[in-house]
């Protein structure tokens, strides 16, 4: 996945600094963006999947208008319906960005969604 940094995606719009550089919740994003695409085969029908843990060395600023390419591998499974994924961010130059894991697990939708509590029905 490619993304191009936008002011929408700095620090200082998103409140994690106070430089216009990449955030550090952008760049996790994008990052649990590629997971949930590379999780895709691991789901069956009604299934989905949910981030756990995120374990992410932001390791380079990267400027507005600079691409950012974010890619996710998987990790042979330790657990049944858990998904552990290598993370990878590189910036145009070629130079890492980010690395890390992220851990997702295999929930049914419909399940996952009854025990969340909804917010409407509290009132």
């Amino acid at each position: 996945m490619h993304h191009e940094v936008t002011d929408a995606d700095t620090a200082t719009v998103m409140g994690s600094g106070d430089v216009p550089v990449l955030a550090t919740p952008r760049l996790i994003a994008w990052l649990e963006a590629a997971t949930v695409r590379a999780a895709a085969p691991f789901t069956g029908a009604g299934e989905t999947t949910v981030g756990t843990e995120v374990r992410v060395r932001h390791l380079r600023a990267t400027r507005v208008g600079r691409r950012v390419e974010v890619s996710a591998e998987p990790v042979p499974a330790a657990a049944p319906r858990r998904l552990t994924f290598v993370v990878r961010a590189v910036d145009g130059s070629g130079r890492l960005v980010a690395t890390g894991e992220i851990d997702r697990a295999v929930v049914d939708r419909q399940r996952f969604l009854a025990r969340t509590p909804d917010p409407a029905a509290e009132r």
